[in-house]
Formats: C-alpha cells, structure tokens, sequence
C-alpha cells in the first residue's frame, strides 16, 4: 500500500495535534494516584481535549459488525485508553477500575484536531513501585528512544523495530508482536505499518514526509497476547506486567520530528 507523504505546512498541522495531545498527558499527570478510577481520568481527558476545540478520535472508533459464526465488536466507547498492568493495550476506562499503590498505568490518546491526529502513550507508576517494575518502564521508553534515533531517511523500517527488539530482550524482557505503530496523518490508521522487531536493512525504505507512530509494548514476560471477550482489551498471555510508550514522528531530511512532545 502506498504511503502519503505530508508537506512541510501538513507537518505544522500534525504538530499542532501532538502538541495537544502532550498538554493533556501533563494535565492528567498530577491525577494519577492510587484510588482514582480510570473512569475518572477519561472525563477529565474528554473534557479538556474537547476544551481546546479538538475531539477525541478514539470514541466511537474501530466497531465491527457481527457476521455468521463471528462475534461483532463495539465501538470504542471512551476517549483514552488506560491498560492497567498486564493489560499491553485497549483497555477501557471503568467506574469500578481504583487504581492501587505500586500499579502501573498506560494511557493511549488520540486527538483530532482542525483536521489531524495527534497520537501517543505513556506509562505511568501509580505511587511507588517495584523495582523491576520501574526497570521494565525505564526499558520501554529507552525502546522507543532507540527506535526514534533509526527513524531517517534512507534507512528502513527493520532499523527500528531491530532496534527496539536487541534493547528489549537484553534486558530480558520481551516485545509484543501482533500490536504494530502505524501511519497517522488525517486519519489514526494510515500506512505504514511499523513493527517492534526485525532485522536491519529491511522492510520499506524511509522517506522525508513520512508521519507515522512509534509504540513498543514490552512484556516482563513472554510475549504472548490474549483478547477479552469486549473485542479491544489485549493482556499478557502469561498475566505479566506490560508497558507502552508511544510517539508520532515524522521523518525530515534534518532527522526524525517528534509531533507528540510539549513545546
């Protein structure tokens, strides 16, 4: 599938959305404590992307009719994303779902805004947490600077998801495979599809104007993945801890832009 590469004015744009999407991450920050809902920090993430006049995208997003001998999937119903644990991803936001002292949390967002879509996820602690637990957080967003730093044009997109893979596994952990970053632009799902393994020097060839994310999910354990029956939230097969971390970048010939960081 081909890759639509965005103009220097189309970049502006992604970076206003990111931009947005970083100040909401800041503002959930200070309410990240043990015996909050996650119900409660998806309201507060609607209300303040929809205060800045952008909406957003995840609500509503990615339902799938039932058809014979398959089961359909709901749209999904809130506007974050909070994988608590061994949750690796999709996790959705509770009334009934306290955060606990020594949890850790990764909060997806999605934003459209005037037309783009700023998109990215951090892992946070919730309180103090174990050691190793902060070591596999250190690992994931170490992953995920290692995987920016391959980001140029001319190399691939096996540079970055090898890259992340020898980090992650050195360190013991392992990376989750069937869950990929991806293009962003207009809508949240464009081409390309950007894996968090591989082998260098293969794959797509990096352009300038290419936007896409960069999300390695890292397990403490194995690799392995398991679908709730709501259709959307993935846990570690093996009920280890999970981590994420997520930027949108986008490739210039002056190196990799990072569209989801705050001024």
């Amino acid at each position: 599938m081909p890759v639509t590469l965005k103009s220097r004015q189309q970049l502006e744009r992604l970076r206003d959305a990111g931009r947005l999407v970083a100040q909401t991450f800041e503002m959930l920050r200070k309410h990240i404590r043990p015996g909050v809902t996650t119900a409660e920090l998806d309201a507060l993430a609607e209300d303040f992307i929809c205060s800045r006049g952008a909406e957003p995208v995840y609500k509503g997003y990615g339902g799938v009719p039932a058809r014979r001998n398959q089961p359909g999937r709901q749209p999904f119903p809130a506007a974050i994303c909070t994988s608590v644990n061994d949750v690796i991803c999709h996790g959705i936001p509770s009334r009934r779902q306290r955060l606990r002292e020594g949890d850790i949390i990764g909060i997806d967002i999605g934003v459209r805004y005037k037309g783009w879509v700023g998109d990215s996820c951090v892992t946070f602690p919730v309180g103090n947490v174990a050691a190793t637990t902060q070591r596999l957080l250190e690992t994931t967003e170490r992953c995920l600077l290692l995987g920016i730093a391959q980001a140029q044009a001319g190399n691939t997109l096996g540079d970055i998801g090898a890259a992340i893979q020898r980090y992650a596994e050195a360190q013991g952990f392992s990376v989750v495979r069937e869950y990929t970053g991806h293009g962003v632009g207009r809508n949240l799902h464009e081409e390309p599809t950007v894996l968090h393994y591989g082998e260098p020097r293969t794959g797509r060839r990096l352009m300038s104007g290419m936007v896409f994310t960069i999300e390695p999910m890292v397990n403490i354990g194995g690799s392995g993945t398991r679908l709730e029956r709501d259709g959307w939230t993935v846990r570690t097969a093996d009920g280890s801890l999970s981590a994420q971390f997520e930027h949108a970048i986008a490739i210039t010939d002056n190196g990799p832009l990072v569209l989801t960081l705050p001024d």
